[in-house]
């Protein structure tokens, strides 16, 4: 019957219900809320308003992240967060969640997450009259013999009624007839037992060999549920002597891991009838489902033999009644009691009520996870111990009864790791124990928190000047530890406090880094620069970097030599070439050639070079000063004319140059110091002649008798100069306390008028600083210029030494001194 079936199926649940039942008590401080509904109730029906319960406002439960938890078997709520009330899911069956148990009563939680707290509750399911009692057999067969008195009783097979209660089993009824009645007893705790048939005439098995009957078993239900099943009763021949079984009680333990088949126990009857009276046969009486379904019984043997495995978890006793029935109908039972033994076969299970995957770094004490841990085995089998590893900075905080929370025990990097896989190990103390693994990862998801970085602190780029716009100088670089949005870069220029306009020269892109110089850029012009950039990231608020970059123009060969002197004007040149006296030797300065050019390093390394001479050999030019010197001694047989072209160039590469003609006049001493051209006209040849000493001339083919006349001239007008030289370093000396010796005037047309005496270097044979001797006028100089002259009455060739102008109005390269040990002269001016 199905009463007697459920008590098995109650043992079961009892562990799950202690379970509840403790974790109600372990909340302590509040008692748990009681609610109830009856068994198959639609689903979405209204079951309770949790907020007063609770002490919360409507809209704290979505806030709070309210779920209802069960453990155990699972429970068909749900909790509508908006309003608090606690609905229904599915139907609930009564005795699938508690069988014969009353009052069926689940315990219950309500977990709110922020901040993590705990709600106890009990939800009571009601019973209704859903089940009717039902005959396990159908047809229940008494072989009863006839040679009983009235009175006997014979014990018939009860139904069951998976209701309990008053919608349980209460009464049987037998169909009516002349020879049996029944007799009902109700144990103890009020259920119903078995019912026993009360022979009330004596039977004859000539009269009737069979009686069939028909029992009902009715239950308390409105309306009233019922199931019927068959008595056939067959009437035997006489049998005085019923089987009777060595023990009334067998006690066996039998462990959970037995293999199917085994024998349990033996159970052993006697009959001391002979024949087939004392034949004694073993059936199940009064047997469950589960009985029958997990043991059989050897009908000659009485051997109980295991017909499937054992679970301690779901059953932990069997009480199996066998009855021993000898050939005359005759029978006795006795009681075997299987007490299973739990072993430790079941590993610990984890169940997850939260769990949260993604986590902000920076957060310290965040619930990564909200779990429950259980273990169906019993005794230490059944007892846990939760861990993780040590290596992830997280940790096991206990909460009530067998629940955990994993917390971040620290604030959390994402750029020292950005993903953790965290253990979390269950094992009981069982032998052997038994563990089980439940992997939880957690993302750090990333925070803004790391400004992004340059890969220098310094950019030095090289660029070639001339370069075309738009030209591809360099880039810079940054690198930011965030990810995604965090780490997107965009690159700008820093404008202020730049000494160049910074933005009319390069550009930077934006996405890339990269920098282009927006228009030709000028070695000459700018040769270096100076500015910053900056790189900010895509986060709120966005963080910054900053960098230096410094451009440096590399010179490219673009300027040519550019001559100063001697001047590239050809009429200026050829009126006053430079003179060459004939005495001069070898290494005589003729001259210097000035250039400069606008490049630097190897594009402004000069050197000259002579190109064409009208005397090879007789000139040469130093290759890095540009002087031009004499080669050898100027011989009575060198031309007076010389032309020399001397190249300037540079180290460029591809090399650029430029050349100046430098024309040079052989002059016999300084008596004659300028000489013209043997191609210059005759009114320019006369000219001079009257601009010479003493106003003498005459034409270029009548050397002798020109120096004849110069010496006459000299002779007369020497003994004039001297004699106004007396008078006049006469009266100078009244005045100013010294006497100088002469004064010699250069006139116009670059003519010289000898007053007195010859020329000799400064300081031979002279006291002091000579006279001084004025250039200027219409010669090849354009302005005055004085030098000091010392003048000697004495014989030889006179010579003279330029010097500085007082007034520098003309660059001057260099000044050509003549020495003590070398009475020759150097010129070097510079015109402009």
């Amino acid at each position: 019957m199905e009463a007697w079936r459920g008590k098995a199926h109650a043992l079961k649940q009892r562990q799950v219900l202690t379970f509840f039942v403790l974790m109600g008590i372990a909340q302590g401080a509040s008692e748990p809320g009681r609610y109830s509904v009856a068994e198959e109730t639609e689903s979405g029906s209204f079951v309770a308003n949790v907020l007063k319960d609770l002490g919360l406002e409507v809209g704290e439960l979505a806030a709070r992240g309210a779920q209802i938890i069960s453990k155990g078997k699972k429970i068909g709520l749900r909790l509508d967060r908006q309003t608090g009330d606690l609905l229904l899911s599915e139907k609930l069956d009564r005795e699938a969640l508690c069988g014969p148990t009353e009052p069926c009563v689940l315990p219950l939680q309500v977990l709110l997450e922020k901040p993590l707290q705990f709600f106890q509750a009990e939800l009571r399911i009601r019973d209704i009259n859903d089940h009717s009692p039902v005959f396990l057999d159908k047809e229940i067969i008494l072989k009863i013999p006839e040679s009983l008195s009235p009175g006997t009783t014979f014990l018939i097979e009860g139904a069951q009624d998976s209701d309990i209660g008053s919608n349980g089993l209460q009464n049987y009824t037998i169909s009516p007839n002349f020879h049996f009645h029944l007799k009902l007893q109700a144990s103890p705790d009020g259920m119903m037992l078995p019912p026993q048939l009360v022979l009330d005439k004596a039977l004859d098995r000539e009269e009737e060999a069979e009686i069939r009957l028909i029992l009902t078993a009715l239950d308390g239900g409105t309306p009233s549920r019922s199931g019927t099943a068959l008595v056939r009763i067959e009437v035997l021949d006489i049998n005085d002597n019923a089987p009777e079984f060595t023990q009334m009680l067998y006690e066996v333990q039998v462990p959970e891991n037995s293999p199917v088949g085994s024998q349990v126990a033996t159970v052993l009857a006697r009959d001391l009838d002979d024949g087939a009276y004392g034949e004694i046969s073993y059936v199940f009486s009064q047997a469950s489902e589960d009985v029958r379904k997990t043991f059989q019984i050897k009908e000659k043997s009485g051997e109980l033999i295991l017909n499937q495995e054992l679970d301690f978890e779901s059953i932990k006793t069997y009480t199996v009644t066998i009855q021993a029935t000898d050939g005359g109908g005759l029978s006795g039972s006795c009681v075997v009691h299987v007490q299973v033994m739990d072993l430790n076969d079941n590993p610990p299970e984890l169940t997850i009520s939260t769990l949260i995957t993604q986590i902000p770094e920076n957060s310290e004490e965040t619930v990564v996870a909200v779990f429950s841990v259980s273990d169906p085995d019993s005794g230490d089998n059944g007892r846990i111990v939760c861990s993780i590893q040590d290596d992830v900075p997280f940790f096991l905080k206990p909460s009530v009864e067998n629940f955990y929370t994993l917390v971040a025990n620290a604030a959390l990097d994402r750029e020292a790791r950005a993903q953790y896989t965290i253990t979390i190990t269950i094992s009981d103390l069982g032998t052997p124990r038994l563990q089980s693994q439940h992997n939880v990862t957690v993302h750090v998801s990333d925070v803004n928190d790391n400004a992004p970085t340059f890969s220098q602190a310094l950019y030095t780029l090289f660029v070639l000047e001339n370069n075309s716009p738009a030209l591809h100088i360099g880039s810079v670089s940054a690198s930011d530890r965030d990810a995604g949005t965090n780490a997107q870069l965009t690159y700008s220029l820093l404008t202020q406090d730049q000494q160049v306009d910074v933005g009319a020269l390069v550009a930077l892109d934006a996405a890339s880094g990269q920098l282009f110089a927006l228009r030709a850029l000028d070695y000459e012009t700018l040769r270096a620069f100076e500015f910053g950039v900056r790189a900010s990231d895509g986060g709120s608020p966005a963080l910054s970097g900053e960098a230096r970059v410094r451009v440096v123009l590399r010179d490219a060969n673009d300027h040519a030599p550019r001559v100063l002197y001697p001047p590239r004007n050809g009429s200026a040149a050829g009126a006053c070439p430079e003179l060459v006296p004939r005495g001069a030797e070898a290494g005589y300065v003729v001259s210097k050639v000035v250039a400069v050019d606008g490049d630097s390093g190897r594009n402004a390394w000069l050197s000259y070079e002579l190109l064409q001479a009208t005397e090879p050999g007789l000139f040469g030019v130093w290759a890095h000063s540009g002087e031009v010197r004499t080669a050898r001694p100027v011989s009575e047989r060198d031309a007076p004319q010389q032309r020399l072209l001397v190249q300037v160039r540079d180290h460029g590469e591809p090399p650029l140059s430029a050349s100046v003609a430098l024309h040079v006049l052989l002059v016999d001493g300084f008596s004659q110091p300028y000489l013209p051209r043997p191609d210059a006209p005759e009114g320019q040849a006369g000219q001079a002649g009257q601009a010479g000493v003493g106003g003498l001339g005459g034409e270029a083919g009548q050397a002798e008798a020109l120096t004849v006349s110069l010496v006459v001239a000299l002779a007369a007008v020497s003994s004039l100069f001297l004699a106004s030289v007396l008078a006049l370093v006469a009266a100078r000396l009244c005045g100013r306390g010294g006497a100088g010796a002469g004064a010699v005037a250069v006139g116009s047309g670059c003519g010289v008028s000898v007053a007195e005496g010859r020329f000799f270097p400064a300081g031979a044979g002279c006291g002091g600083v000579g006279p001084l001797v004025d250039v200027g006028g219409a010669g090849t100089l354009s302005q005055s210029y004085q030098y000091e002259v010392c003048v000697s009455g004495g014989s030889g060739t006179g010579e003279f030494k330029f010097m500085k102008p007082i007034i520098p109005s003309l660059l001057v390269h260099d000044s050509v001194r003549v020495d003590e040990a070398n009475p020759s002269f150097r010129d070097s001016f510079e015109y402009n």
